[in-house]
């Protein structure tokens, strides 16, 4: 029975003295590599305070769990594998996607707000009947023009070629280009006076 009690306290021994080296590792390792760890959970959460919740929750629960480092790698790589996943926990925390008041101005220096930035900048439905109205209504006049013009307003200001672009595509020179847009403008022109 004496044996079993030496035995025993033989063992709490060791087992003491293992842990108070653990402790020693892991004092020097916190006191070297406290930044790098720091960086690490900032790469992973991107916020400086989280990346410090991160960093403390880490080193917490490496002492908790001291006796659990079996010794096989360097107590840095322990410490940077717990900050890891300490890190990623502070993610999984987070709401999934960050709550913004649309009232709430978007930066400090500027008088808009969120609901400014994010509003609908397309024409309205009335806007959009007038562009229509007013299409259907040139369309109706470029009739009236020469197949040439027509062909030079079509592609110049309905489908925004450039003169260069306008040209390669008729196979005509920009001057002529130029020509029959300034004929085909003058002509709608005349055209709407009488409308």
């Amino acid at each position: 029975m004496q044996t079993q009690q030496v035995q025993l306290g033989d063992e709490r021994n060791a087992a003491a003295y293992i842990r108070e080296q653990h402790t020693s590792q892991l004092q020097d390792a916190v006191a070297r590599y406290l930044p790098a760890l720091y960086k690490r959970a900032y790469r992973c959460v991107g916020d400086p305070h989280d990346a410090e919740d991160a960093v403390q929750d880490a080193l917490l629960a490496a002492y908790k769990h001291l006796d659990q480092f079996k010794g096989t790698a360097r107590m840095t790589t322990w410490l940077t594998t717990i900050v890891t996943n300490s890190a990623l926990m502070q993610l999984r925390r987070r709401p999934r996607r960050p709550h913004i008041s649309l009232d709430e101005q978007f930066l400090e220096d500027q008088d808009y707000s969120m609901s400014d930035r994010v509003a609908d900048v397309r024409p309205g439905p009335e806007s959009e009947c007038i562009r229509s109205q007013s299409r259907r209504h040139l369309m109706r006049l470029m009739k009236g023009l020469s197949p040439a013009e027509r062909r030079a307003i079509q592609l110049f200001v309905l489908d925004g070629l450039t003169l260069k672009e306008v040209s390669d595509f008729l196979g005509v020179s920009q001057g002529t280009v130029k020509s029959n847009l300034f004929r085909a403008r003058s002509k709608l022109k005349r055209m709407m006076r009488r409308v």
